[in-house]
């Protein structure tokens, strides 16, 4: 059983502040194919969709002469550290397990390459699989971050990606009364 949803995630109104920021629509595209990727690598759908979900809520806008300024931005980027702390914050806040929450925090600060440094080591399955959603809806320039989707419909997709990680956590769950030995 899951400690906290997709839903409880994004209508909250911090994740909805920041997942405004940096593109809802990239957001969810992002959830969905961390769920394929999970199921995939044989790692939680449950900590995939959530950290693919809050993997970009740490962006800042860099502008020169009143314009975004994608280059700029790609100099000085830190997206993934505040994100991460952001991230960490809200789920404890909704009462996520901390181990859990700490897990995804991680692969939220892992999941770019666009600050590491050119000796950083190995991600785990689950930061990879976050690291690949981000790549799989990425458009050129950064406007996978600009697209727009109806508020009404963004709901009901979490709601769908939240039914469709329950089912799969219930084909993986231990039946009660269970004893290997």
């Amino acid at each position: 059983m899951r400690e906290v949803t997709l839903s409880q995630i994004f209508n909250h109104h911090i994740a909805q502040k920041y997942l405004s920021r940096s593109g809802i629509v990239h957001a969810i595209a992002c959830a969905y194919h961390a769920f394929k990727l999970a199921k995939i690598y044989d790692v939680s759908v449950d900590l995939a969709t959530k950290a693919a979900l809050l993997h970009d809520m740490g962006h800042y806008t860099w502008y020169r002469n009143g314009k975004w300024d994608y280059e700029l931005y790609r100099k000085n980027d830190i997206h993934a550290i505040k994100g991460a702390e952001r991230a960490h914050k809200l789920l404890i806040r909704l009462g996520e397990n901390p181990i859990i929450a700490k897990e995804i925090a991680l692969a939220i600060l892992f999941h770019t390459d666009s600050y590491m440094p050119e000796a950083f080591s190995k991600r785990t399955p689950l930061q990879e699989i976050v690291k690949l959603a981000d790549e799989m809806d990425e458009e050129q320039g950064g406007m996978h971050h600009y697209k727009k989707m109806d508020k009404e419909k963004s709901k009901k997709m979490i709601e769908r990606l939240d039914q469709m990680v329950n089912e799969e956590l219930k084909k993986h769950a231990i039946p009660d009364g269970f004893d290997p030995a």
